[in-house]
C-alpha cells in the first residue's frame, strides 16, 4: 500500500512539475494563455491543472515563487566571495539580470494578477541581503546616498523591475540591458558613472 501511495504521490509532483514548466513556457509565448490552453500544452485534461492549482492566479502565484527563489540564489551566488561592495553589487545584478531576463515578461505578468505588495514581501530575502551590502558601502564611504541602505535596496529592486519593463516595451535591448542595470544600480548608489561603467565593463568581459 505504502509503494503505491508514493507511486501515486510521484506521479502527481511528475505532473504538477510539468504543469509548470509547460506554463510558464505558454505564459512567456502569450501571456493571456488561459488554464486550458496550457492543459492541452501539458498533455493533461483541465481538471488535473485545476487539481493542483484551483485558479490561473494561483499558477502564476506559484510561478512567481519559484523565479523569486532562483533569483534569491543567483543573486548569493554573485556576491560570493567578494568583500569590495561596488564590485558585489555590481556582480549580484549582473547574475540576477541573467535569470530575470528569463523571467521578464512573468513578472510583468504577476503585476496584473499578483498584488506588488506580495511580489514585494516575496522579495524580502532578497532586499535584505542587498541591504547589508549597501549598509557596508555606504559606511566605508564607497556608496553616497541621502537614502538609508534599506530603502536604497528598494529603489534598487524598482529600478531593476522598471527595467525588465523598458525591455519588454522594446526600449531597451534585451542584450544590453544586464550591463545597464548593473550601472544604473551603482550610480543610483552614487557610485561615479565613469567608475560604474569601467567596473561593470570588466566584469562583464
Amino acid at each position: 500500500m505504502a509503494s503505491m501511495t508514493t507511486g501515486t504521490t510521484s506521479r502527481a509532483d511528475a505532473n504538477r512539475r510539468r504543469i509548470l514548466d509547460v506554463a510558464l513556457g505558454e505564459l512567456l509565448r502569450d501571456p493571456d494563455a488561459s488554464m486550458d490552453q496550457i492543459a492541452r500544452a501539458a498533455g493533461v485534461v483541465r481538471r488535473t491543472v485545476y487539481g493542483h492549482f484551483p485558479s490561473r492566479e494561483a499558477l502564476i502565484s506559484t510561478l512567481v515563487d519559484e523565479a523569486v527563489e532562483a533569483l534569491s540564489v543567483v543573486h548569493a551566488a554573485g556576491r560570493e566571495g567578494v568583500e569590495e561592495p561596488a564590485e558585489s553589487v555590481a556582480r549580484s545584478v549582473l547574475a540576477v539580470w541573467e535569470l530575470a531576463d528569463r523571467y521578464r515578461l512573468l513578472i510583468a505578468l504577476a503585476q496584473r494578477t499578483v498584488t506588488m505588495q506580495g511580489i514585494r514581501e516575496r522579495l524580502t530575502p532578497v532586499r535584505e541581503a542587498a541591504t547589508g551590502v549597501l549598509r557596508r558601502g555606504l559606511d566605508e564611504g564607497v556608496f553616497s546616498s541621502p537614502l538609508p541602505a534599506p530603502a536604497l535596496a528598494y529603489v534598487h529592486e524598482q529600478i531593476l523591475v522598471a527595467l525588465m519593463e523598458a525591455v519588454n516595451d522594446g526600449l531597451v535591448a534585451a542584450r544590453e540591458a544586464g550591463r545597464c542595470a548593473a550601472v544604473t544600480v551603482l550610480t543610483a548608489a552614487g557610485v561615479p558613472a565613469s567608475r560604474a561603467t569601467e567596473l561593470v565593463a570588466k566584469l562583464n568581459d
